[in-house]
Parts: structure tokens; sequence; C-alpha cells
């Protein structure tokens, strides 16, 4: 880790003008770093929190295989949109689905067993149990997946209001003498202490202390898991829900300039209360600086790519191309959201950047976090009582219903390279 703090800036900086994630920006800017090793245990960071997990704690077990070709796998692609409102705090939280099945537990499970790696799920509704059952994995030499609420874990620094709301995976490593070591696509050791990270496992009704114990590195015919990926994927992200696949885009994209519709966005920020938050979690969800990864569609790409080579399926390629353009058109609905020239919006999406970049750094990066939390939920706070600038909402639908209209192709391209596929 640099403690170059020229370099740092720079990287950060990156990381607010692209949305890229702390690795990549750093690989642009210095090339690739060596990863850190903690407790036998190998930091590699990565994109997806679920996706990036499988494939830390398999290249733990010594079984190599790409985050992108887990994501692929598991079912690649899916489509979400739900705006949540909070009147108590005047504000609202968008919350996009990306990945396929996004809003169901099971598809670690299900990306397990397609992957033929031996696992074993721990839930209880009991703190000792659960303290056993991660003890008894870390004991065993297997890091386990965790799923803490990201509000209680900490090292986010949400604010108060944001307890109970969630969280993704993250991977328990190793305990040391003052806490759990987690790794949450962190390049950097980042501790977290035991109660805390007890009571973070334990707040989400819906996943309490759950726990999934990867034994070793299992086995599966891949090309025929690839296959069936793709399969889940045209049947999820291709199909005709409003709610879970292609079509949430275009939905989303009438709502956001409908005057008319109960929901649409005209009426729900209407005195402009709440509405950067909204803007805010566009860009936050969006791009890869966010918590959960961003839109994905890069990542599913590069699996199209590694899928084209492992079946001989050229087609695939040009696939993966589609869907680069549909990440190209995904970063235009956050630049349009929330564009860098406004000087407020350039603000919060740099520290926003900054905090990201710190957790990545891990526990060196504890004060960073701390610092940078405390302004941007200031400067949130702030900027939804007082928008800066009137918003443009026919220009965000539009640059919504060009990346469905995009994302679309890429799919009916897709629709037609996978008749062709033979194990």
């Amino acid at each position: 880790m640099t403690s170059d703090k020229h370099l740092k800036a720079r990287i950060r900086a990156r990381m607010a003008r692209t949305g890229e994630r702390y690795a990549e920006a750093r690989r642009h800017i210095v090339g690739t770093s060596r990863e850190q090793t903690d407790h036998g245990y190998a930091l590699r960071g990565g994109v997806h929190p679920e996706a990036a997990n499988i494939a830390n704690v398999l290249h733990h077990h010594g079984r190599e295989i790409s985050e992108a070709m887990v994501l692929g796998v598991g079912g690649g692609l899916g489509a979400g949109y739900i705006l949540w409102e909070f009147a108590a705090y005047d504000t609202a939280v968008l919350t996009l689905g990306f990945r396929h099945r996004w809003n169901y537990l099971d598809w670690t499970d299900a990306t397990l067993t397609r992957l033929g790696v031996p696992f074993r799920v721990a839930r209880t509704g009991g703190v000792k149990k659960a303290q056993a059952a991660l003890a008894a994995a870390l004991d065993a030499g297997h890091p386990a997946i965790v799923v803490p609420d990201r509000q209680i874990v900490g090292y986010w620094h949400l604010p108060a209001h944001l307890d109970g709301h969630g969280g993704h995976q993250v991977v328990a490593y190793a305990y040391t003498d003052d806490g759990v070591r987690l790794d949450d696509r962190n390049l950097g050791p980042l501790t977290v202490d035991r109660a805390r990270l007890d009571r973070a496992r334990a707040r989400v009704g819906s996943y309490q202390n759950c726990l999934w114990e990867i034994e070793g590195p299992g086995d599966a015919d891949l090309a025929a898991a690839v296959v069936a990926g793709i399969g889940d994927c045209l049947a999820g992200l291709g199909g005709s829900s409003a709610s879970f696949a292609l079509p949430a885009w275009r939905k989303w994209a009438k709502l956001a300039a409908d005057p008319k519709a109960a929901k649409g966005w005209t009426k729900v920020f209407a005195d402009g209360t709440g509405l950067v938050g909204a803007l805010l979690s566009i860009w936050e969800g969006v791009e890869p600086v966010g918590a959960t990864g961003g839109h994905l569609r890069d990542l599913y790409a590069a699996f199209l790519d590694q899928a084209a080579a492992l079946l001989r399926a050229p087609d695939l390629t040009a696939c993966g191309d589609r869907f680069r353009d549909a990440a190209a058109a995904w970063h235009a609905v956050a630049e349009t959201a929330l564009p860098a020239d406004v000087p407020e919006y350039r603000q919060v999406r740099e520290l926003t950047a900054d905090l990201a970049a710190a957790v990545a750094l891990g526990d060196e990066g504890d004060g960073e976090r701390s610092a940078a939390a405390e302004a941007l939920w200031a400067g949130r706070a702030e900027l939804d009582r007082r928008p800066p600038v009137q918003p443009d909402f026919p220009a965000l639908a539009a640059a919504i219903a060009a990346a469905y209209e995009t994302e679309a192709m890429a799919v009916d391209a897709l629709r037609k390279a996978a008749r062709a596929l033979a194990v």
C-alpha cells in the first residue's frame, strides 16, 4: 500500500471522475500492484461483492477462477428499480439491481452448487451459535462469507438512520487480538471489533447470522456451467418482468419524466427535497465506486470473452462488445444524474470516492474514512434541503431509455449466439 499523498490524491480524483473502484483507478495510474497477504489470505480486491467473495475464497483454496466467471456462471445480469422515500429524513434512496436474482439470497448457494464447490450454510437466531459457527470455520482454515448490516459494521460510517437497512456479503478470514479481519474487496487488512460484527450480522432478520463456509476448491464441468449461466441471464434479464428484467429500465425511464405518475420523479421531488440524495444514489448505484459494484455490464463482458475462449464460440466476444456499449450507456446515466460540472455535485462525488478509497486501504484508511463520511453526509443533508440546480428530468429519462435500448440489443445478440452453443 502506498503512503504517497500525491499518488492517493490522483487515484481519488480519477475515481471521482470515472466512477472506478480504487484498484482499477490505481492500475490506470501506476499499473498493477502486488497483492497483499494477511494471515495466509490474499487481499485481491474486486468489483462485485458476492462474485469477488467466491473468487477470492476459491483462490485461497487453490482454485483459480475469475470474478467475471463467477458472475457469469451465477446467471450474470439482472435489472431492478425501487425508489425508497424517507419523509422523516427528507430524503429518498434509489435501489438498483444489476445482478441476476439481485434481491434473492439463494444466488450464493446456486452459484457455489453450479461451480461444484463443497460448502456449508449456517444460520441461527442466537449470537453465541453464530459466533461458534464462524469460529469453527476459521479454525478449520475456511474463510467464511457473512452478511453484516453496513451501518452497524462501522467502516462505511453511515448515519444512524440507515441502521438496519442491510448490507452486502463480505469474507471473514481471520481472528486477531483486536477483532476480525474482513475482505470487502479491500487491498489492506481491515479489522472490525468482534462484538460489532456480531451485532451487524444479527441485525437484519431476512439473513440474520447467515454464514457460508466454503470447505474446498470443488470441481465442475465449467463449460456446462457457463452455458447454464448464460441461459439464466437470458431468462432473467431478457424476461418480461417490469420489476426484475429489462422492462424495469423502461418503466424507470417513463417515471423519471412523467408529470402525472404518482411515483414519477417530477411529483416525488416537486419541491426538490430529497432530490440530491436520489441523484447520488444513481451515481453510487450505477458506478463501480459504490459499495455494491455498480452496473456490472463490463464485468459480464469480460465473462463473455472468457466464455468465448472456453466454448470456442467467437460470437460471444461480439456479444461482450455489446455489453460494453451498455456499460458506456449506464455511465452516461450516472453522469446525467450527477454531472461533475456542478460544483456541489463534484464535491459529493469526490467525497464518495475518498470514502471508497479509504475503505480499500483497510485499517490504514480509518481516519480518512471517518472524515470523508462526516463531510459527505453533512453535504448530502444540506443539498437535500436545497438542490443547487434545477433537475433536467427529461435528460435523465432519455439517458435511462438509451441504456435500456442498448442493453436490449445486447440481450438480443446474446440470445442469437446462445442458440449455437453446445457442450
